[in-house]
């Protein structure tokens, strides 16, 4: 039996679950195609699960320092099997919050895989989805006016490189370790990289990261790559930068064995498993694409401004799209969808706006320009930093390294971007992306009254530093 549908959503991720919320508010009969669990690969194979581990990696070291705060535990161990527990109560947890915001909004979910058909007796636009139900049942044919695609990614790998599931992972089966291992290979010093370096390397695992490019997390501003290096081999993890790995090198048995090649000559790296982190690929096969005239670039759906893609009637969102592959970039870009679809009129989506953050320790967090690009762009910059070990907050948590990195434009003094390292950074950096909507100034920041004592007053004093007037420098 075939359904009408104002709206159809492949997807019940993070962007497509809040899509699917916004447009039950405005009123839009809405219905969710999701072959796997709500809440998608952040809440069951990402963010969540991931910064539960890194919370459980972050409770075991301030245990193991515990003296240093006149705390005697005794000897502290690490019991994995209770961390995973802890993990999956808390992924469940929200899990259950997700299936109830989709009864509250009546929006309708389908259990399976949802493929785009061609025009048909049910439609002369391509856009009717058949969902070929997880429970064997019969197809369920949804006939929607508009689709909004927002199927995600998953983990890709290095060509030739062969993911095992047991000696050689992808941060899926990593999320699923039962024991940890004694040491381990990291493939990729990007984000999720460095955030699994920083984890292991907390619990006790011996980590060596293998990065190609000139340094790590290469997205960030270019000083705050050079601090997280720092600070990490100062914690005792290992890196190689400029590694081009080898995957025809790769040996597994009861460890893995692999070469890569740097400054132009080759060296063999051995652990008991290797995590491959070096980046992600869009699911966009088996979705029906080729029934429509939507384009595809570099293996990521094509779309306009408002996510639109070549069939004005199928939007896409999300990291099926490309571009900064976030979950809470997902959410607004599905929010700009509906709004669109709604005849809202919304404003574009501004990326120079959009929070990024790695969830190591020590954390870092980003708005805006980096100082290379802001050169690149022609600006005339003047730059405050202020370091951690300067705020009596920060030496009270007994985490006093990183630091506030603020660029502004000389001319203008609008704040170009504002990037940090150091503790509680990701939850922090919220104040620079306000006043980056705000087009604020480092003088409104400054005069803004940070309490004392807060780890906050780093940005304060950061601001003042732009203009040479920080207080405590």
């Amino acid at each position: 039996m075939a359904e009408d549908f104002d709206l159809v959503i492949l997807g019940g991720g993070t962007g497509g679950y809040v899509a699917a919320i916004r447009a039950a508010q405005l009123g839009l009969k809405t219905a969710v195609v999701e072959k796997g669990k709500l809440g998608g690969t952040c809440l069951h194979k990402g963010c969540i699960p991931s910064k539960a581990l890194l919370r459980s990696a972050e409770v075991y070291q301030t245990a193991v320092k515990s003296e240093e705060f006149g705390i005697v535990t005794g000897d502290v161990k690490v019991d994995f099997l209770k961390v995973q527990e802890r993990k999956n109560k808390v992924v469940d947890q929200l899990y259950k919050g997700v299936q109830h915001l989709m009864k509250q909004g009546k929006i309708t979910v389908y259990e399976g895989l949802g493929r785009i058909l061609g025009p048909s007796i049910f439609s002369p636009m391509p856009g009717t989805i058949s969902v070929e139900m997880n429970n064997g049942s019969e197809n369920e044919m949804l006939i929607p006016q508009n689709v909004i695609i927002a199927t995600g990614s998953r983990p890709k790998t290095l060509p030739g490189l062969a993911i095992d599931g047991e000696l050689v992972l992808t941060s899926d089966e990593a999320l699923k370790l039962q024991s940890l291992p004694k040491s381990m290979i990291i493939v990729g010093g990007g984000v999720i990289g460095i955030e699994w370096a920083s984890m292991l390397n907390d619990f006790g695992v011996e980590v060596t990261v293998l990065e190609y490019a000139d340094r790590i997390i290469p997205t960030e501003d270019h000083d705050i790559s050079s601090e997280m290096l720092l600070l990490l081999k100062k914690k005792g993890v290992k890196f190689v930068i400029g590694a081009k790995v080898l995957p025809d090198t790769l040996k597994t048995d009861d460890s893995v064995t692999i070469s890569a090649e740097v400054k132009g000559s080759v060296e063999e790296f051995t652990a008991e498993k290797m995590l491959v982190s070096v980046g992600r690929s869009a699911n966009v096969e088996g979705i029906g694409l080729e029934n429509t005239e939507i384009v595809k670039e570099k293996g990521f759906i094509e779309t306009n401004d408002f996510f639109q893609t070549k069939e004005s009637h199928i939007y896409a969102i999300g990291d099926c799209i490309g571009g900064l592959q976030l979950a809470h970039v997902a959410s607004h870009e599905g929010i700009t969808a509906v709004e669109h679809i709604a005849g809202q009129k919304p404003e574009r989506l501004d990326y120079s706006l959009i929070s990024k953050c790695v969830y190591s320790s020590p954390e870092a967090a980003s708005v805006g320009l980096t100082e290379e690009q802001a050169n690149k762009e022609g600006y005339d910059l003047k730059i405050g930093k202020f370091p951690f070990r300067a705020v009596g907050k920060a030496l009270v948590f007994g985490e006093a390294d990183g630091f506030v990195k603020i660029i502004a434009d000389k001319r203008t003094d609008d704040i170009l971007g504002v990037h940090m390292i150091g503790p509680h950074v990701t939850d922090m950096i919220s104040e620079a992306g306000l006043a980056k909507v705000l087009d604020a100034t480092p003088w409104e920041i400054g005069k803004t009254i940070h309490p004392h004592p807060s780890l906050s007053e780093a940005i304060g004093e950061a601001a003042l530093a732009v203009d040479g007037r920080a207080i405590h420098s």
